[in-house]
């Protein structure tokens, strides 16, 4: 009896190890501890496959648990007052430094908008809340946050629609007069898909006929960038890396055009393109954007062009319009778009599959005249700046969090 259930413990042990364990790259600092991470987000993704197959409950409806898990009530404190509040339509939360007695000083302001795929995450998840509290009290600060909603109950380009609609109201002089924001700066950053969201504003905004505030500053956290080729050096070297393996990317990509299943096979082919798209194809090119040193052992091959792909089925509002549109693909606008785009600042890190995404954006706004500051991260990891909060709290976030503000501090 007692050898039997030795022979238990020892098996289950061995389970649990195997499970674990992860071929994780010897540069990563805190390897066991992202490894003992990402078992949890492994665990949760293999249940929601599960639960999908079953026909209990959607693929992202079980991984919102995350967000749910991670949710808090912004609420003020000594120094930072907090309002949740909507504008034009959609909520957003607000923080302000706690007003001095007599003060009436204008203030720079950040417009930060959330990671998580544009199907996860919230403004409200405690390491969103932390960020913003420190922006405010280390950077003088107006933090503004926002709430878009999210896919798959609502597609692109919703998600976008409702930061864009954010910002436009923000501008607005006499808003900015409301929280005592200085015009001249204000700042508009997101990370994963809010660096997404964020870099597509950017963009979007000086085109805006009569716009009289502009953004001073654009800065991007390991952004995701482009949806068409997903083959990219670093989709190969980091397909399962944590916290973002190339499936669970490829299928926020999908989920974020349409719920057509067909759609997320053919990007994980890299088989989506289609003839609107392809003439488009140019300006993610690697092997002519993304330095050498980036290329390891990869050779460029352009991704297929199938008639019919991303969704045509749908129309010509759905998936296969949306594949070449610069709001949800920000690398794919021409150079003299990008000449007048705010100064950047873009995080990259060695171990994630939007790596080449962010260092591509970075060598055509450079090649278009805009100032760039592009910090990587060799022994970074996706999310890594959101790991702040305990158990999951790491050393790596800390440095990114420092030198992410020191940047805002000196360039805003």
């Amino acid at each position: 009896m007692r050898f039997g259930s030795i022979i238990l413990i020892v098996a289950l042990c061995s389970f649990t190890a195997y499970y674990i364990y992860e071929p994780i790259p010897e540069e990563i600092e805190e390897r066991w501890k992202l490894m003992l991470t990402n078992s949890f987000f492994r665990s949760l993704s293999h249940l929601a496959d599960l639960s999908e197959l079953l026909g209990l409950k959607d693929y992202m409806g079980v991984m919102y648990f995350i967000t749910l898990a991670e949710k808090v009530v912004p609420v003020s404190d000594e120094h930072v007052k907090v309002k949740e509040e909507t504008f034009d339509g959609v909520e957003v939360v607000l923080y302000q430094p706690k007003q001095r007695g007599g003060d009436a000083e204008l203030r720079r302001a950040v417009i930060y908008l959330h990671g998580g795929g544009w199907c996860l995450g919230s403004s409200r998840m405690s390491p969103y809340d932390l960020l913003a509290r420190k922006l405010v009290t280390e950077l003088d600060a107006v933090v503004l946050s926002v709430e878009y909603r999210l896919a798959p109950a609502h597609h692109f380009p919703v998600p976008y629609e409702d930061v864009y609609r954010v910002v436009k109201h923000f501008l607005q002089k006499g808003v900015l007069a409301k929280y005592s924001v200085d015009p001249g700066r204000i700042a508009v950053s997101g990370d994963s898909a809010g660096g997404n969201l964020a870099a597509a504003v950017s963009q979007q905004l000086q085109k805006e006929p009569g716009q009289q505030v502009q953004l001073k500053a654009q800065a991007l956290i390991y952004p995701v960038l482009q949806a068409l080729d997903l083959n990219t050096p670093s989709y190969q070297q980091n397909q399962d890396m944590p916290i973002l393996p190339r499936t669970l990317m490829v299928r926020f990509w999908s989920e974020y055009f349409t719920s057509d299943k067909a759609l997320f096979r053919a990007m994980m082919a890299n088989t989506h393109n289609n003839p609107e798209s392809s003439s488009l194809l140019k300006f993610v090119n690697w092997s002519a954007f993304l330095p050498e040193t980036y290329h390891r052992k990869y050779n460029y091959s352009a991704p297929a062009v199938v008639q019919g792909a991303g969704g045509d089925g749908v129309g010509m509002d759905g998936p296969s319009q949306s594949l070449a549109d610069p709001r949800a693909s920000p690398l794919l606008v021409p150079d003299s778009a990008l000449r007048s785009l705010p100064k950047a600042y873009i995080l990259t890190c060695e171990y994630d599959v939007l790596r080449d995404d962010g260092i591509m954006y970075v060598t055509r706004l450079r090649s278009a005249g805009v100032e760039v500051t592009h910090q990587h991260y060799d022994t970074g990891f996706h999310g890594g700046l959101m790991f702040t909060v305990w158990p999951t709290d790491f050393l790596i976030a800390r440095r990114m969090t420092d030198n992410y503000i020191k940047w805002l501090e000196e360039n805003l």
